[in-house]
């Protein structure tokens, strides 16, 4: 088996686990929450995530919320922190970047926490990294950072011998900026990662990240802001 099928296959199962992450680990759910809005619809009908039949495969054998929720605990049993919880569970959009070893390389656990300390991440909800809202971390995260391998976090108690052939950058849209200040604000995020890494950026199609497809992500987001911005408040006239 190649490092190659091997890293392609990881960062699939990654983005079924990713799905997962933010559909289980948003705020607590109620009756009615959780669900991804579909986008094309304008009666504001909520249905299910597109998340795999993996995914429906791990509920069914029982990875309900507790479960999950135990294998994101911290060292020495305290409770996953709420620095990086989203503020709310509803998406329409995820942009995905990964940084990838180089072929017969790993990303080594110590490099991949000093890069994102060197890199301005804080570690916290779901035991992966977020980059906060300066001066205001109640907001959520702009974006995260998961390990590509099962079940996607970094647990510091065995940071040490971890190794991952990719870890994944992920911008959950609707977030607390206009979604095209998310991508910049992530994009120069991964490349610098890449570079104290020696990895390489990749995109969600796991090709390598050229100028052609950042100039595209730029649009598509300039383009979700447009459709996303608050209608213009009308003012009574006054007589």
């Amino acid at each position: 088996m190649s490092d190659v099928w091997m890293l392609r296959t990881g960062i699939v199962i990654a983005g079924v686990l990713l799905m997962a992450a933010i559909y289980f680990f948003g705020r607590p759910r109620r009756p009615g929450q959780g669900r991804r809005i579909e986008g094309g619809r304008g009666d504001g009908r909520r249905v299910e995530p597109t998340i795999g039949e993996e995914l429906e495969n791990e509920l069914a054998q029982g990875h309900g919320d507790a479960a999950l929720q135990s294998e994101m605990e911290l060292p020495g049993g305290a409770a996953s922190s709420d620095l990086g919880r989203r503020a709310s569970e509803d998406f329409d959009k995820i942009v995905t970047l990964y940084i990838a070893a180089r072929a017969g390389e790993m990303l080594r656990g110590p490099d991949i926490v000093v890069a994102a300390e060197k890199t301005g991440l804080t570690y916290g909800h779901m035991n992966v990294f977020h980059r906060l809202v300066e001066g205001h971390p109640e907001r959520g995260p702009v974006f995260s950072v998961a390990n590509i391998m099962k079940p996607g976090s970094f647990e510091m108690a065995t940071i040490q011998s971890l190794e991952t052939p990719a870890i994944a950058f992920f911008l959950t849209l609707p977030a607390p900026l206009p979604a095209l200040d998310g991508w910049e604000m992530m994009l120069p995020t991964a490349q610098r990662m890449a570079e104290l890494l020696d990895g390489v950026v990749l995109d969600e199609s796991r090709n390598a990240l050229g100028r052609q497809r950042i100039q595209h992500l730029r649009d598509e987001l300039r383009a979700y802001d447009r459709q996303h911005e608050a209608p213009p408040i009308t003012r009574s006239p006054r007589w």
